[in-house]
């Protein structure tokens, strides 16, 4: 992705107009992404050493799991954080939601925001540790019909809800 690509500019829940960009989450939900993974990969190696102990270890392959599971995580933690956050951009303009997630798997999600039922703005102990939140958009319809922004900035998140709401409350009249 070039510069002039990720580069970020004012968005309508701003009120400063609307742009054509993909804006990146906060930087700082690279932590939150890590902080999850390593809880996750830490339950993980417990699992894997309470099995190895109870069930290899007179066996020769005796603290193979443990290790395993560990530099699996360690490499786990350390890489992906990073790549998921970069991968993860979305827009707002007058019109629509953009969210574009994924490094394995691309999605590529467009919400009309003539389609908006309501909205949330989730924050979780972590996202407040870290100072984000996550905008959730529920939409008309089954499939599909919530979608999720993570690791935007909780202020942020916040404006692009009234934002919506406003569009959604003047669509409707």
């Amino acid at each position: 992705m070039s510069e002039e690509a990720t580069r970020s500019q004012p968005s309508p829940a701003e009120g400063e107009g609307s742009t054509d960009e993909l804006r990146p989450v906060a930087p700082a939900y690279r932590h939150v992404i890590r902080v999850r993974m390593l809880i996750f990969w830490l339950v993980l190696w417990i699992g894997a050493s309470v099995a190895d102990r109870s069930l290899l270890l007179e066996t020769g392959f005796y603290g193979l799991p443990t290790v395993g599971v560990a530099v699996a995580g360690l490499l786990a933690v350390t890489l992906a954080p990073q790549r998921i956050y970069a991968r993860l951009r979305y827009r707002l303009t007058g019109r629509l939601l953009q969210v574009l997630r994924g490094w394995m798997f691309h999605t590529d999600t467009v919400v009309p925001l003539v389609r908006v039922q309501h909205l949330d703005v989730v924050r979780g102990p972590l996202d407040k540790m870290f100072g984000t939140a996550s905008l959730v958009v529920h939409t008309a319809g089954t499939h599909n019909s919530i979608v999720t922004l993570p690791g935007v900035e909780a202020e942020r998140a916040e404006a692009m809800r009234d934002a919506i709401r406003e569009h959604v409350r003047t669509d409707a009249q």
